[in-house]
């Protein structure tokens, strides 16, 4: 694909990414007081289908996920590499019916964040700190309870590949306080989709979810940097 073809076909893929949301987003909305959760999820599974569809069409770029047996046990907490905008909408595939901690900002965004609110994710506010941990482990076990599964990015932000931050603590005080074991994902979309990039690169993004690791026996500290060690070490080995 020439380069001026990727060009054209990232820029008409954005286009289709931000006007398809309203009319999805709307129909989640119009449709919330009488469906159940997981009908209006299967709405917004249906409209991330249609962007992987136009992503794959127009950019040449698909996926590949390796070990989605480890998602067939009991539902817990999903730590997952943040790159790129890319996983923001591939967990709603990738994962069993879930809810997510993400910036509470997200929920002020037209259409987005309106239909976000149908599916109570976990919104915070990233400068309150403690605050912000404790509200993420409160509403983390009541959703967990609930049997959803809850996606954290512990990096906070999106990272570029090759760069290594610091994952916090909210998701693996999750799963200590929950009892709850972490399931590490790794994918690398941020080399095909960049952080804050319009060009969209062809080729397969490989998706790679580890096995649970038990938060029995020990801390939150250990459970974090052990998750990290993983995620970042297959990270290595895809790139």
């Amino acid at each position: 694909m020439s380069v001026l073809k990727q060009w054209l076909g990232s820029v008409l893929f954005t286009l289709y990414l931000f006007f398809s949301l309203p009319p999805y987003a709307f129909l989640v909305l119009i449709t919330a007081p009488f469906f159940t959760r997981s009908k209006s999820m299967r709405i917004a599974v249906a409209w991330v289908e249609s962007v992987f569809y136009m992503l794959d069409l127009l950019c040449s770029l698909n996926y590949s996920v390796e070990g989605e047996q480890h998602l067939q046990g009991e539902n817990t907490v999903i730590l997952m590499k943040h790159s790129s905008a890319w996983e923001t909408l591939a967990q709603f595939k990738l994962f069993p019916e879930q809810t997510w901690v993400l910036k509470r900002e997200l929920m002020w965004a037209p259409f987005l964040g309106w239909a976000l609110r149908v599916f109570k994710p976990i919104a915070i506010n990233r400068q309150d700190g403690k605050n912000a941990v404790e509200q993420v482990i409160e509403q983390g076990c009541a959703r967990l309870k609930q049997g959803l599964w809850v996606v954290v990015f512990p990096e906070g932000t999106r990272v570029p590949l090759g760069v290594t931050k610091r994952y916090g603590l909210g998701g693996a005080l999750l799963a200590k306080s929950a009892e709850k074991p972490v399931i590490p994902v790794a994918h690398n979309a941020g080399n095909f989709w960049p952080r804050r990039g319009w060009l969209k690169r062809p080729g397969t993004i490989q998706v790679v979810v580890g096995k649970p690791i038990p938060s029995v026996a020990k801390s939150a500290r250990s459970l974090n940097e052990e998750a990290q060690s993983w995620i970042e070490k297959t990270l290595g080995e895809l790139d």
